[in-house]
Parts: C-alpha cells; structure tokens; sequence
C-alpha cells in the first residue's frame, strides 16, 4: 500500500475531508488529494503533520508497519523509556504478566 493510500485509508477513518485534513497540516484540500493518488509525494516535514493530525507513528503512516500506534500508545512507550533501568524492568514485567493473563484466558475462552 502506498503512502497516499494510507493517507486517505486514515484520513477517511478519522471522518475528515480533504480539506479539513490540508487545513490541519497547512496545505490545501487539493495537494492533500494529490497526494493520496500519488501525483506527488509529500516532503517528509509534511509527513510528520499528517502522521501527527492522523494520530498514527510516521512508520505506519509510510506503511514500514503495520502496527497502528495511537498518540497515547506512543506517549507511553516514550514514558517508559524515561524510566530508570530498574523502574523500566518492573513495568515491563507487569505487562508481560498482564499479557500472559489475557493470552491464558483467550486460550481457555475458545475450548
């Protein structure tokens, strides 16, 4: 899938036209149209405002993932990382234990 792909996927999930998302990113709803048929490629300062006005990473946005992370996901991730090695060890795994847990029951909800 191509960027302008993913522009217009997310644009059309977040309800927001052509225009409202070029108003958002300072450009018009036209280059914004242009962009998601592939005419032009957008610069990568324009990436960033369109990743930031959809509310999804850069990489997603470009399609190097496919793990959509939301503003808050993302915000936390960073969190994390500001933690002392310690205080990271012992969030991490409290969230593997949390996963564990989910995985176990989804295990035993499907027999």
């Amino acid at each position: 899938m191509t960027i302008g792909e993913h522009i217009m996927l997310l644009r059309k999930k977040k309800k927001l036209s052509q225009a409202a998302l070029g108003k958002a990113v300072g450009t018009s709803g036209d280059i914004i149209g242009r962009y998601e048929r592939g005419i032009i490629t957008p610069s990568i300062e324009v990436i960033m405002k369109i990743a930031d006005a959809l509310e999804v990473s850069i990489d997603f946005l470009v399609g190097k993932t496919t793990l959509e992370l939301d503003q808050q996901t993302l915000k936390r991730m960073e969190d994390i990382a500001g933690l002392s090695e310690e205080n990271k060890s012992f969030v991490l795994q409290m969230i593997d234990m949390a996963l564990q847990n989910f995985k176990t029951k989804k295990a035993f909800a499907t027999k």
